[in-house]
């Protein structure tokens, strides 16, 4: 009877792209339609290795859910004609999600026999997976899990794609995107800085068959993003869906603090830690690295500093081989700052550290899960982009005025002057007061949308309805 029982359940099939970073959210969302909403979900996962295994951080957190979610690792790909260093990460995620439409046939026809799948939903690179949504007769939805502005110039793309012939950086007034605030070329997120790469046609091609989902879920909402949110609902785009914050869940008792950050922490006084990330792939170049320590020695603030091994191009994946992170960090500095800050190597658990009484502040590259994360916790800002579209999400940030941005100087490297005066000025000056008072004003909005008659939670209450019928 129960195994009946869960072939007449409602069925979900998502797809998202490979990384934490695109699957945490995913992640969050199947928890919300199991727990709340009664449905089963499996994920297809394209492999990341050659092996066909999935990270030790993906697979341990897959591990800790529901029974109702269920995972298939898609089969690994041969991918070796994208080793050439002009190939973008933009372009290595399609191409794997492109390669993996014969396996991903193969899953639908497996799960589609044992379940009443009901709706697939891909990642914002995922939009060639509709083929075979379409030849198993199943709506495909998007869940984009950045912000309403990014979709917002998915949608806006191919026309700016008609409008200019130029780089964007070299558009000489500020771009226009439907709803959101005005914004130079070259803050535009990477794969739009160079039109003649892969990854902008691409972003181009996804664009275009995003118009051909039955709905668009977006990890942002209403009191946040509300003039571009407005804008898409008001367009002839698919209808869209805004059920953020989505963010990692689960308290001190079950994380593993290794790094010995929390009890830190936990001796420090009420909102007097900086916490310094760059989320779970970004990382400085060597002299950068150097100026954010001393800044950090110069503002005289307590600190947690998440420390990585330098790389020139603001990202490093995978093991970090036998180098110790501390060894590229300047001399003396761990000496001299002992009493006042922690640093800790390559990772320390960000939602408890941002939800530590302790946490006043948090230094951050801006990716969209950490931005939520510390919007949720009411933590505010220092805007450090890196890659990806974190220009993009500081401009928004700081125009809703949650944020301070250190300026670089003409070689795009930010002094340790800078730093410490921006550090010092948010965590004791009056300028921070207002950041600090306007950021408490939309963690209230991110829980308010959340509860039973929020927004967020009626706009995935009708997409879960629709899917029940």
């Amino acid at each position: 009877m129960e195994a009946t029982l869960e072939i007449l359940k409602p069925h979900i099939i998502m797809l998202p792209s490979p990384g934490m970073g695109h699957l945490i959210p995913f992640i969050e969302l199947a928890k919300r339609l199991v727990l709340n909403h009664g449905f089963s979900v499996t994920f297809t996962i394209p492999a990341e290795t050659e092996t066909g295994s999935l990270s030790k951080a993906q697979e341990s957190v897959l591990h800790s859910l529901p029974s109702s979610i269920n995972s298939i690792v898609l089969p690994p790909l041969d991918l070796s004609d994208l080793l050439s260093a002009d190939v973008k990460p933009e372009t290595i995620v399609s191409v794997m999600v492109n390669r993996s439409l014969p396996s991903l046939s193969d899953s639908f026809k497996l799960i589609t026999s044992t379940h009443r799948v009901v709706a697939f939903v891909v990642d914002l690179f995922g939009a060639d997976a509709f083929d075979v949504a379409k030849e198993f007769n199943v709506k495909p939805y998007i869940f984009f899990p950045s912000t309403a502005m990014l979709l917002s110039l998915f949608f806006h793309l191919p026309k700016l794609d008609q409008d200019y012939t130029c780089e964007y950086r070299d558009v000489p007034e500020p771009i226009q995107i439907p709803g959101c605030v005005p914004i130079n070329g070259i803050d535009l997120f990477d794969p739009a800085q160079d039109r003649k790469n892969e990854a902008y046609k691409w972003i181009l091609h996804h664009a275009d068959r995003y118009k051909l989902a039955a709905g668009v879920l977006v990890n942002s909402f209403d009191g946040f993003e509300t003039g571009t949110i407005k804008a898409l609902k008001e367009s002839d785009n698919p209808p869209i869906y805004p059920i953020g914050p989505l963010i990692r869940t689960g308290g001190n008792d079950n994380v593993s603090d290794g790094s010995g950050s929390l009890k830190w922490l936990d001796d420090q006084p009420l909102g007097s830690v900086l916490f310094v990330s760059f989320g779970s792939v970004g990382t400085l170049s060597s002299e950068q690295l150097t100026e954010l320590a001393l800044g950090l020695e110069m503002s005289d603030q307590r600190f947690l500093l998440v420390a990585r091994i330098p790389s020139d191009n603001g990202m490093v994946f995978g093991p970090q081989g036998t180098d110790d992170p501390f060894d590229f960090l300047p001399e003396g500095f761990l000496e001299r700052t002992k009493d006042l800050g922690l640093v800790v190597p390559s990772w320390a658990p960000q939602v408890q550290v941002l939800s530590h009484k302790s946490t006043g502040v948090f230094l951050t590259h801006c990716g969209w899960n950490s931005t939520l994360e510390s919007v949720v916790h009411g933590v505010p800002l220092i805007a450090w982009p890196l890659f990806a579209e974190q220009k993009m999400n500081a401009l928004m940030l700081e125009d809703l005025k949650v944020a301070l941005r250190p300026k670089a100087d003409g070689r795009g490297i930010i002094r340790r002057d800078e730093i410490s005066r921006v550090v010092k000025g948010l965590m004791v000056g009056e300028e921070g007061k207002n950041i600090k008072s306007r950021m408490t004003e939309l963690q209230t909005a991110a829980r308010n949308v959340l509860e039973e008659n929020g927004s967020s939670t009626k706009s995935l209450d009708e997409l879960a309805n629709m899917w029940k019928i």
